[in-house]
């Protein structure tokens, strides 16, 4: 486990803009989430989050035939 401060070490970034990060402060530039989704090895994780999303078309396409 990683604590805040050796995040802001590893990274570079301030111990203020980790804590944003990991409130989910949208503020935050998307580069340094992904530095530190570097340092923690779960950048692949980022790379998921485009992936196809059967179930969210669906749904997309359901909405769209009810307007």
């Amino acid at each position: 486990m990683f604590t805040q401060t050796l995040l802001a070490q590893r990274t570079g970034l301030s111990r203020v803009t980790v804590r944003k990060i990991m409130n989910g402060d949208p503020t935050v530039a998307i580069g340094y989430y992904l530095m530190v989704l570097g340092v923690l090895g779960l950048e692949q994780d980022f790379t998921d989050v485009g992936k196809d999303d059967e179930l969210g078309r669906k749904l997309q396409d359901i909405e769209l035939l009810r307007k």
